[in-house]
């Protein structure tokens, strides 16, 4: 019977290459420690952001339930050799929070194909075919071997997998585990992803109210949409109807809750443009 699955973000680096923290870098309109722990929490039994004792007060990791590394100056090792002497029963799906390109469905395979029997299952890298540490499953076995690996004077997880009896898998999506370690790094990232938004067609629904619904002569509708902010989708429909109101002038609501016009849509939400009340 496989060992139930918990998640850890590694958080803890202190970004010497960025110049900034990377875990509050900006993704998908969300900060890269969000994301993560948007992809993670959903495929795991229970979900932790791994970080150094000096970050623990950190408002945006001190969001989530945190492991705290019981070694120094070792790196993510530090972490993932501490969430699994935390919750030794457990299987760990681990990953590093400056992955911007990761997605769903790596993930899913990641866990679909994990083998239980073997110490951890991960992907070949797609640029160099060596193990992949830091979007990997570690299984509860493996605790031992890498505390021994950390005894012996080791401190690279991924020369530790490429000693270690691992299930490696070819990655669905070549760059989905490409780290932003510096500003260059995550500027090519963020092309990729503006890129990808730009091409994607998401399908949405709309309501419309007050002088909106007047004007569309509707009360809402489902579409297919290129766009990829409230804004931008705002900016088509106004061509479409003659709408008469600006965008400065509305409101706009995402899934029920009142929401940024630069917001990332996503394929599904709910879109409610909201005009002034009248002698409010």
């Amino acid at each position: 019977m496989s060992a139930p699955l918990y998640g850890l973000v590694l958080a803890g680096g202190r970004s010497t290459r960025m110049g900034a923290d990377k875990a509050a870098l900006s993704v998908a309109g969300r900060t890269q420690l969000e994301q993560a722990m948007a992809l993670l929490a959903p495929r795991v039994a229970r979900a932790f952001v791994s970080v150094r004792a000096d970050q623990r007060a950190e408002p945006l990791r001190a969001a989530f339930e945190q492991i705290e590394d019981s070694r120094e100056n070792l790196g993510p090792i530090a972490g993932i050799l501490a969430a699994l002497e935390r919750h030794p029963e457990h299987a760990w799906l681990v990953l590093a929070c400056d992955l911007p390109l990761l997605d769903g469905a790596t993930l899913d395979r990641l866990v679909r194909s994990r083998a239980p029997t073997r110490l951890a299952t991960a992907f070949r890298s797609s640029h160099d075919r060596l193990p992949e540490p830091l979007c990997a499953v570690y299984e509860p076995a493996s605790g031992a071997a890498l505390a021994a690996y950390v005894a012996a004077g080791g401190n690279c997880p991924r020369k530790f997998l490429m000693s270690a009896d691992v299930e490696l898998l070819d990655e669905p999506n070549p760059r989905a585990l490409d780290n932003a370690n510096t500003p260059e790094e995550y500027a090519s990232a963020m092309s990729a992803l503006a890129d990808s938004a730009a091409a994607a067609t998401r399908r949405v629904t709309v309501q419309y109210f007050a002088l909106l619904r007047e004007q569309a002569g509707r009360g809402g509708e489902t579409l297919e949409t290129r766009a990829r902010t409230p804004r931008e989708l705002y900016g088509e429909l106004a061509r479409r109807y003659p709408f008469s109101l600006d965008a400065a002038q509305l409101r706009v609501a995402i899934n029920s809750e009142f929401g940024d016009w630069s917001a990332t849509l996503r394929d599904g939400d709910a879109v409610v443009f909201i005009p002034p009340v009248a002698g409010g």
